[in-house]
């Protein structure tokens, strides 16, 4: 079983499995350049992933709903308010994602290309 581990280790990565245990976030959205970088193929619907923690021990177990390409640009509300993470439109969204990527050392713009992800929880570990 493949593994996703969201967000970068520490307090964020807390939050956001949280989120995740609660029901509350349904979606994440990657950069397409790390699956190359990573030689890692495409989640697929029906994929059951290991949900990881800080300490790398699988914290939940999620199904893959949902795969989509889409420019930074093209994401759509639907897609970020599944992420559950308060963001009240999709422009606090593109800000909030826009300082993520470009404080880890990947800024984006509108044609950057993104992988949005759809799941369910299929269970705590």
């Amino acid at each position: 079983m493949r593994a996703l581990e969201l967000g970068t280790s520490g307090e964020m990565r807390e939050r956001l499995n949280a989120l995740v245990l609660a029901g509350r976030k349904t979606a994440t959205t990657g950069l397409l350049a790390e699956y190359a970088e990573e030689t890692e193929g495409l989640e697929f619907v029906g994929e059951r992933l290991a949900l990881l923690g800080n300490d790398g021990d699988s914290v939940a177990t999620i199904e893959i709903t949902g795969v989509e390409l889409a420019p930074f640009g093209g994401v759509t509300w639907e897609h970020a308010a599944a992420e559950g993470e308060g963001d009240r439109s999709l422009d606090e969204w593109r800000t909030g994602h826009r300082r993520f990527w470009a404080g880890v050392g990947t800024p984006v713009d509108e044609e950057t290309p993104l992988v949005c992800l759809r799941f369910r929880l299929v269970g705590p570990s």
